[in-house]
């Protein structure tokens, strides 16, 4: 229960509050006009000022922590798990909070020099000895934790009240589910299970993406394919292994293979030469020949000529024939002589090419052979390289074999295992029928009181965990979707009023009460003084004084009684800080 909220600020309207029903009311007095306005007096910031003394996460700018309350520090009294105790927060520190009164007994580290300790710590205590969350070094996964547990006892803002089951628009299905199932006395941890099942689904979903991003990729696209292609990688790749093995890297390699090919072309260049000049070879071989012929006929023949003439050649003319022969021969051995000296100096000349070539060929054999039994470190680089290739390549068909497996082994497990957790869940769900009877019944009465027919509370199990719902007669208006939320707060609370520990306390914003219908709005605010005072919880609703429905109200009921605070908007010092920003 609490039991003040107070500021360290003369202007502010501290509010003592009381066992049972309290109201926060804001007032329109007589002096002011139409367009003043009882948004800004304050009365949500009061329920905000609640949630930041029990340790709501905070941002510069936002909320309580703007310019206009640098300064300021806020107190809450109340009850925690039977012993009195402040907690002080400071707008401009936030993170620690300031405790004081009936400390002894709390197992927790408290800065001695400042009495404080971080809002971490603040919130880990606040759930052990709110609702009995254990505190652990690390809180597992998808557990019950105080800031959203409370959420449903002290609904801040607008959103706050758009379902029975969410404290905010954007709570997250596991939210919903663990702290809707811890509430009302249900297995939590199998809500907990189906978030994680609902993890490895999505890790599932994403490796199936992945792998068809693989296979649409590549040609290979099913399992037995991917096999046969790893079978061939690895061939390639022992193959690819034993040269490199064998592979012997020789540090001048690229220097003997430029002599070998200089070699070669030396050799070709000689072999060349000895082809040409044994085709001149030929030719003097052949000019000789038609040189000898040619000596002996051309004599014959001129002897001929005279013979057949049948002239006596006169003496001169023999001489001179004489003469002509043996000049002719003389001509004849001097051409010979020339032919056979140049035949002589080919000879030689390919006889002196053909040892060259000989010599030349025997060195490049010892380079080709020093060359084939070794490789440049460029070649071996690359066969390296190549075989990096081939075993990414290869990695990768495992990695994608690896994944198929995967996919198809975690797709039957996971079946196998949300058919165990429904199962598990359903016995559960049924050895628990009479926590979840209770919290229908009571939330019926409470549905009942404000309307003819009652409404139910629906609690199930379906395949994705567990399904909450509410239904009333004539629902889908703004105000009956209201009184949802109005009936299920009251149902927690009365259940945790029956507990050890408990957070002992209600509170309502005025926003709840939005399009309500005023006979709704008297029965309900009789509903929960009733409950409050009979099960032994705090119950504070804001209310604006124009929308009270005091003509609703059954007379033996006095709402004046339980107003606590009252806020007027005649001058900003009516307001809740004592100033308007």
């Amino acid at each position: 229960m609490i039991q003040a909220i107070r500021a360290n600020r003369e202007g502010f309207h501290a509010v003592e509050l009381s066992p049972g029903f309290n109201v926060i009311l804001a007032d329109r007095t007589k002096e002011s006009t139409k367009k003043d306005s009882r948004n800004g007096l304050g009365k949500t910031k009061l329920i905000e000022i609640v949630h930041f003394c029990l340790g709501a996460s905070t941002r510069p700018r936002r909320g309580l922590r703007i310019d206009a309350l640098r300064g300021w520090s806020f107190s809450l009294d109340f009850d925690l798990n039977g012993r009195r105790i402040t907690a002080t927060r400071d707008v401009d520190q936030s993170g620690t909070i300031r405790l004081e009164g009936e400390l002894d007994e709390l197992d927790v580290e408290i800065d001695e020099a400042e009495g404080s300790l971080s809002a971490r710590d603040w919130t880990a205590l606040l759930g052990e000895e709110m609702f009995g969350i254990p505190r652990r070094p690390k809180r597992a996964k998808y557990s019950p934790s105080f800031r959203s547990l409370i959420g449903y006892f002290v609904r801040f803002g607008r959103d706050a009240f758009s379902s029975p089951f969410e404290h905010h628009r954007k709570q997250r299905e596991w939210d919903r589910q663990v702290h809707n199932t811890y509430l009302l006395g249900l297995s939590w941890r199998n809500a907990r299970a189906w978030q994680e099942l609902k993890d490895q689904k999505k890790v599932l979903d994403n490796l199936k993406k992945a792998v068809d991003s693989e296979l649409i990729q590549g040609v290979i696209g099913n399992l037995g394919e991917l096999e046969a292609e790893r079978v061939r990688l690895e061939e390639v790749l022992h193959r690819q292994k034993q040269s490199l093995d064998s592979f012997k890297v020789h540090p001048e390699y690229r220097e003997i293979e430029l002599q070998a090919s200089e070699l070669t072309g030396r050799i070709h260049e000689l072999s060349n030469q000895n082809v040409s000049e044994r085709r001149l070879l030929e030719d003097y071989r052949e000019s000789l020949r038609e040189v000898d012929e040619q000596s002996d006929e051309s004599i014959r023949e001129v002897e001929n000529v005279y013979a057949k003439a049948g002239v006596q050649l006169p003496g001169t003319v023999v001489r001179r024939l004489e003469d002509v022969k043996t000049f002719h021969e003389t001509l004849v051995a001097n051409r010979k002589s020339f032919l056979s000296a140049e035949l002589e100096d080919i000879e030689s000349a390919i006889a002196d090419r053909e040892e060259t070539i000989r010599r030349l060929s025997d060195r490049r054999a010892e380079l080709m052979k020093v060359l084939a039994d070794h490789g440049a470190l460029d070649e071996y680089t690359e066969l390296q390289q190549r075989y990096s290739r081939t075993g990414a390549q290869l990695k990768d068909v495992e990695n994608r074999i690896e994944n198929l497996r995967k996919l198809e082994q975690g797709k039957s497990s996971l079946k196998i295992e949300q058919e165990r957790l429904h199962q598990r869940a359903r016995r559960d769900y049924d050895e628990r029928h009479e926590a979840r009877e209770r919290a229908i019944s009571l939330f019926n009465a409470h549905s009942q009181a404000l309307y003819e027919a009652p409404g139910r509370l629906v609690i199930n199990i379906g395949d994705t965990g567990f399904k909450f719902d509410v239904e009333i007669e004539r629902a889908g208006s703004q105000g009956i979707e209201n009184m949802k939320v109005f009936c299920y707060d009251l149902t927690l609370a009365q259940l945790w009023a029956e507990k050890v520990p408990s957070p002992g306390f209600l509170i309502h914003d005025s926003t709840i009460f939005d399009g309500v219908d005023e006979r709704q709005v008297a029965l309900a605010l009789e509903r929960a003084a009733e409950v409050s005072e009979q099960a032994g919880f705090q119950y504070v609703c804001t209310l604006n004084s124009d929308t009270l429905p005091e003509a609703e109200l059954s007379k033996d009921f006095d709402i004046q009684e339980f107003v606590r605070l009252r806020l007027t908007d005649d001058t900003p010092e009516g307001s809740l800080f004592g100033f308007r920003f």
